[in-house]
């Protein structure tokens, strides 16, 4: 491992979900030129597309830049290797599932290095490990650590692509951990910071970063531009195009993303830059709505206590921070209240490993924990939200008049977010969508004075 103190080193490190370098990687290096690139699961699922991303790679690399790629898992392969897991009789994340769950981005890895040797460029696949990728935490929702970056300037160094498998690490004691939902976007942005790359493109199935989800809204339009913040509120609301923790490190460490199409770009299709560094001005001064962000990954949780015999909150939000669970619309009771109630949503998938313990915690005292996975949460990303709340009332009024409970409101200065009905979730987009005329490039969306 490189040592902190050797000059030029940018050793990377993630803590609970947070990332951060070093402050000699807050400047990338001058003159290196390295171009990183990333390619989700839905851009290699056919040997086809393969060999698209072989060729778009290849031209890159024939330009004279250095190129690395980092992948993820081909298609399904990952939940294919999870119901897998559970035939064998895993029903939770392990060393042996992660195991598993590294093999689908080192097939990916392997194969992309195969199609692009065979058009003639020198490439060579690694792994996490390979990579120089350690990893902590708990197998499954794993962090990075450290970065030695080595390992990849060694290939750049002998004029081939290092074609990094993504979503992976290796612990001290030599096991992978895999890094949890995004971890193939985390480890593309902490490959860029460290090797001192201009940017990093995030190459996916949507031409960039829309007002609302291509798939849901056929008019949705596309930005050319997000404010990284933005873009970080957006992500952590469900915006499946990038993940929150990829966009948190790109922030931290100044590095631009460039998301866009796999598919060969043209004019039509630019792409959306999401800048290094976020425009705080812009923020505190402009009213205006990039997008609707919808999650349909959400359960709400409430724990509630008869007396006020203790106060659990801390406990509780200790318990989650071991499992590495983020959570969201937050909210407890007084301390005038006769009794102990706290609310809060997280990821469906979190419930499991994490409510069990929280329950467990709770028994002795009398307190209950209550479930409703049935629900999912609508946001208005964008900008000056506090102090225009008006905004907050179209919202409410468009979903109250289709019959569309909200309930657990929660608002910052960037985003408004509800707790809606799970099977409704998809209709608040749409209306909300066409409510604020996100179709239409208006620069910004009317307001009325605060």
């Amino acid at each position: 491992m490189i040592s902190a103190n050797q000059p030029g080193d940018r050793r990377h490190r993630e803590t609970g979900g947070v990332s951060w370098l070093g402050e000699s990687a807050a400047k990338p290096r001058a003159g290196q030129g390295v171009s990183v690139h990333k390619y989700g699961g839905s851009s290699l699922a056919t040997d086809a597309q393969v060999a698209d991303v072989a060729r778009a790679v290849a031209a890159v690399h024939r330009s004279g830049r250095p190129t690395v790629v980092v992948v993820s898992a081909r298609g399904s392969t990952t939940d294919e290797l999870l119901r897998l897991a559970a035939t064998a009789g895993s029903d939770r994340t392990g060393r042996e599932t992660d195991q598993l769950l590294a093999t689908g981005e080192s097939v990916s890895a392997a194969l992309l290095t195969i199609a692009l040797q065979d058009l003639g460029i020198p490439a060579a696949s690694l792994t996490g490990a390979q990579a120089g990728i350690r990893a902590v935490g708990p197998h499954g929702s794993g962090v990075i650590a450290d970065i030695d970056p080595r390992g990849v300037r060694k290939v750049l160094a002998s004029g081939a692509v290092p074609v990094v498998a993504g979503f992976q690490g290796v612990n001290d004691a030599g096991d992978v951990v895999t890094l949890g939902r995004g971890g193939s976007d985390t480890t593309a942005v902490a490959l860029a910071a460290v090797l001192g790359a201009d940017g990093c493109d995030i190459c996916t199935d949507v031409p960039g970063v829309s007002t609302a989800d291509p798939r849901v809204v056929e008019n949705a339009r596309l930005h050319t531009a997000v404010d990284v913040s933005v873009m970080a509120e957006m992500s952590f609301a469900g915006a499946k195009v990038l993940h929150s923790r990829a966009v948190e490190l790109a922030a931290m460490h100044r590095v631009e993303l460039r998301v866009r199409s796999s598919a060969p770009r043209t004019p039509t299709e630019p792409g959306t830059v999401i800048p290094a560094e976020s425009d705080e001005t812009m923020l505190e001064t402009s009213g205006v709505i990039v997008a609707i962000a919808h999650d349909l990954d959400v359960a709400r949780v409430l724990v509630h206590c008869g007396s006020r015999r203790s106060d659990l909150a801390a406990d509780i939000v200790a318990m989650l921070s071991q499992h590495a669970v983020p959570v969201d619309l937050v909210a407890r009771s007084g301390p005038r209240e006769d009794e102990f109630r706290m609310g809060f949503t997280l990821r469906r998938k979190d419930v499991d490993n994490s409510l069990s313990t929280i329950r467990e915690a709770v028994a002795g005292l009398g307190a209950t924990v209550h479930v409703d996975e049935n629900v999912g949460k609508i946001s208005l990303i964008g900008m000056g939200f506090l102090n225009r709340p008006e905004y907050i009332a179209r919202m409410l009024a468009v979903l109250a008049a289709a019959d569309i409970p909200t309930s657990w409101l929660s608002t910052s200065q960037i985003r408004t977010s509800a707790v809606i009905p799970q099977d409704r979730v998809l209709d608040a987009v749409r209306l909300l969508h066409d409510e604020f005329e996100l179709d239409q490039d208006l620069g910004a969306v009317a307001m009325t004075p605060a």
